[in-house]
Order: C-alpha cells, then structure tokens, then sequence
C-alpha cells in the first residue's frame, strides 16, 4: 500500500489544530508550524512534527496546507525567502484552506505555477465543531486533476468535499457561504429577541422552528449560545468582518447587488466596533439587544 504524501500545516488556530489532528488519526505524516509554542505542544502530543519556521515545515512535504485568518498573512507565509513558494519542491500541491479573496487566490496560484507549484483554493464551512468532528464542507479552485489527487486527504478533514471551478471559486463559493450564515444569524437573533420581548417560552420556540423550514445549520449549532448569552468563539466576529468585506467587493466587482448582504455587512461591523470582534458571530444576537433598549 503506498505511504500517504507527507504534509506541512500552516496555521494551528481554532480550526488549523483539530484539522491537523484529523489528518494524524487518518495517517498522514503532518509537520506544522505556527507562531504559538503551545500550538506546535499540542501538535506533538497528536503525533505531529512541529517545525521552527515555514520554512523547515515545507522542505520535506508533497503537500501543503495554509490554514490561516486573512489574505496578509496567507501572502506573507507564501511569499518571500522562507516561504512556502521559495521552499516547497517542484510538484508540491499547495491547498490553501483559509478564507481569503478570490483575486488573491488566483494571483497566488499564477506565481507558483510559474516555479512548478500546484495550488488549490479550499476554504471551508462549518466552524469549529465542524473541525473538530471532520464533518466541514470544503468547497475548491484550481485544476480538477489537483482536486482529484488531493480529494483524499480532504475527505479526512470534511464530509462535503466539491470541485467548484477554477482558482479562485472555491473562495466565491466561500464568500456566499459567509454571506448566507450572517444574514441566517442576524435573523436567528432578531427572531430570539422578537420572541422574548412577546413572552413566548425561548427553549419552546427554538424546538418547534428547528422542526419546521426555520431549522438551519445556525440555529443548531449556534443554539446555546442565543440562550446562555455566552459567545466562546467557535467563529469571531472579526474574521466575518472580514469575509463581507471579501463578499461585497468580490459582488462590486461583478455587478452583483446585495441589498441585505450590504446591510448584514454593516451590522456586523458595528459588532465589531462596539468592542465584540473577538466573540463568536452569534455574539450579533448584542447587537439587537442594544438596538431594542435591553441592557448588553
């Protein structure tokens, strides 16, 4: 049976580290490197190799994945003398599973292609418990013989796996998701305090709407967090405001028109601004409350 392809990971965040570890269980040797010490301990004790720099992670590896929060730092780790393109092999596949603009994925894969680097885009949904139960939808970019060689080790990582088109449509494909579960989460948080202010039994209401064409994926996971008012950050706030801002320009740029995006995009920067950047996006429930006078 021939040995799985040697793996570099690139960012052990709240989604990179229980990803990384699924690759382990899988058998796929990975080496990771991050910038936390305790990330690269908690690599270690999976089986995994931790590695100094980028550099020393990909010199060995046929496959190398970017999990990382935005389009400065996946530029910065690709590019430059101890990046992944001045150090990956010839024939490495690069899979860059952040979330990132659709122009930049294409540019990125146009540069390595000229040094014999193959690139994917695959970002994926499903948040952290997606992560950490294998079970995220990774939607890719690029050449569909790369998606067919890499699709193994993305099914370790995601129960959804899909060849989206070219480089950079797994990252539109991206960007709609974000937009989709924001405004989901803006209604779920309007519908939360529509039913409180009216008296309505919370718990009660959660149960039959999550039986009926109200039920969604947000109101599931995101669910305890709209009744406890605690907002761990399976997602922040941030990180979303980043991606309708890679949504809204990607939809300018095309002539789309997103008249709810816009406005879901600007709630979710005011979040942001009053201080919320850092919780989970659920956390856009504060931003009704604020909004119908109750106390955040």
């Amino acid at each position: 049976m021939p040995s799985l392809p040697r793996t570099a990971w690139i960012g052990l965040g709240i989604m990179g580290s229980p990803m990384a570890e699924n690759l382990l269980k899988a058998g796929y040797p990975v080496t990771g490197h991050t910038l936390e010490t305790h990330k690269l301990t908690r690599l270690a004790a999976a089986g995994g190799t931790p590695a100094a720099s980028v550099r020393e992670a990909v010199a060995d590896a046929d496959v190398v994945v970017t999990m990382l929060p935005a389009d400065r730092e996946v530029v910065a780790v690709a590019r430059g003398d101890d990046g992944v393109l001045a150090n990956a092999r010839p024939g490495t596949l690069f899979i860059d599973m952040s979330s990132i603009s659709p122009a930049t994925s294409a540019a990125l894969a146009a540069e390595a292609a000229a040094r014999g680097i193959r690139v994917l885009d695959a970002p994926v949904s499903g948040g952290e418990a997606g992560a950490v139960e294998g079970t995220l939808s990774v939607m890719c970019g690029g050449e569909r013989a790369h998606f067919e060689e890499a699709a193994p080790l993305l099914r370790a990582l995601g129960t959804t796996v899909v060849h989206c088109g070219p480089h950079g449509a797994g990252q539109t494909v991206k960007a709609a998701n974000q937009l989709i579960v924001a405004a989901n989460i803006q209604a779920c948080a309007e519908a939360v305090v529509f039913l409180e202010k009216s008296g309505v039994d919370l718990v009660a209401a959660l149960d039959v709407l999550g039986g009926g064409l109200a039920a969604s994926a947000v109101l599931a996971r995101k669910r305890e967090n709209f009744l406890s008012r605690e907002y761990p950050p399976g997602f922040r706030i941030e990180l979303h405001h980043k991606d309708m801002g890679i949504v809204t320009a990607a939809a300018r740029e095309v002539g789309a028109a997103l008249p709810l995006g816009t406005l879901v995009a600007t709630l979710v920067a005011a979040a942001r601004d009053r201080g919320d950047g850092a919780l989970d996006h659920s956390a856009l429930l504060r931003g009704v409350e604020r909004l119908s006078g109750a106390a955040v």
